[in-house]
């Protein structure tokens, strides 16, 4: 007879053995290693267990399924149940969280902390008032209340008269400028003397400007004083005393110098020839620069369209009046 029987115990049938075999090896699988978490989360000083079981893998595995089978014989015998390991992850959990969040609060507050007005080791501010500084509820009116207001001088206050003035004023530019044009130029003084122009006083201030009278006694860039001087270039005088000015050669209006020509005996002609004056009817002279086969003369004047500048132009002969001839 076997102990079982000894003891007046039946032995379990192979239906019961088979059947408590497969629950002990359902909870073996589910039985978390032992080993692995008692080397994770115990200290080392405690760790002893934890080694033995490791470097025996199945007798820690088998133990921990007697253990279960047998209603937790060995967490009463000082080993760690599942229930343990979860406690002591959740201990180390805590720990981590408690050092850490600490170190990151301080570092992100201790700037703002150390920028606080009065703070330890930084010293308060005289001129900062923080219920000055926090005061957004000022009075403007009674701020402003005495402030000069000015309206630049202008007397237009709405738009309609800003607009009525702005036109009042463009309509006043324009017809000023419609009367400088009527003048062609009579206030204008070249920068420059120009190409072909050997005319000394070219930018001499004219009558209409406020000059006065040439060397020749003719008034600043007139077409009288351009031809009296070219006269006088052509004889060979470009200085004084002059060969001809106002008081042996013609008076200072053109329309008149056709009848003095004639009454001091100088020679008059419709034929050109180069060095004579060209005069025109409309109270204007230019001189003769050159005489074209084709019944053309090339003038050079000053002040023609009244600008009294200087200018070259090529015209039919018939064009002009009468030509003058060079006095002897």
């Amino acid at each position: 007879m076997s102990g079982d029987e000894t003891r007046g115990e039946l032995p379990p049938t192979r239906a019961a053995r088979r059947a408590a075999d497969q629950a002990a090896s359902r909870r073996s699988r589910r039985t978390p290693d032992l080993a692995a978490v008692l080397t994770r989360f115990r200290r080392p000083a405690k760790t002893s267990a934890a080694n033995d079981l490791a470097a025996n893998g199945d007798a820690a595995t088998a133990y921990a399924s007697n253990a279960h089978a047998s209603g937790g014989s060995a967490a009463r015998q000082g080993h760690p149940s599942p229930a343990t390991t979860t406690a002591t992850r959740r201990n180390a959990r805590v720990v981590a969280t408690v050092l850490v969040v600490p170190a990151i609060v301080g570092t992100v507050a201790l700037p703002a902390y150390a920028s606080v007005q009065g703070s330890a080791g930084f010293a308060a501010s005289d001129q900062f008032s923080q219920t000055q500084a926090g005061a957004q509820d000022l009075d403007v009116s009674s701020v402003a209340s005495g402030v000069l207001r000015s309206s630049d001088g202008y007397a237009v206050q709405t738009k309609a008269e800003i607009d009525a003035e702005a036109a009042r004023v463009a309509a006043a530019e324009r017809s000023s400028r419609s009367e400088v044009g009527a003048q062609a130029g009579a206030y204008s003084t070249p920068a420059q003397q120009a190409e072909g122009d050997d005319y000394p006083w070219w930018n001499q201030a004219t009558d209409n400007q406020g000059g006065g009278l040439s060397p020749l006694r003719y008034y600043y860039r007139e077409c009288v004083d351009f031809v009296a001087w070219r006269l006088n270039r052509d004889a060979g005088v470009t200085s004084g005393p002059w060969r001809w000015d106002w008081s042996n050669l013609a008076s200072g209006s053109a329309y008149r110098w056709a009848d003095e020509w004639v009454s001091r005996g100088r020679q008059t002609s419709s034929e050109p020839i180069v060095g004579s004056v060209a005069w025109f009817p409309g109270n204007h002279v230019a001189y003769v620069q050159a005489v074209h086969g084709d019944g053309t003369v090339t003038l050079e004047e000053y002040n023609w369209g009244n600008d009294h500048a200087y200018h070259s132009r090529t015209i039919p002969a018939s064009s002009v009046g009468l030509f003058l001839y060079p006095p002897a």
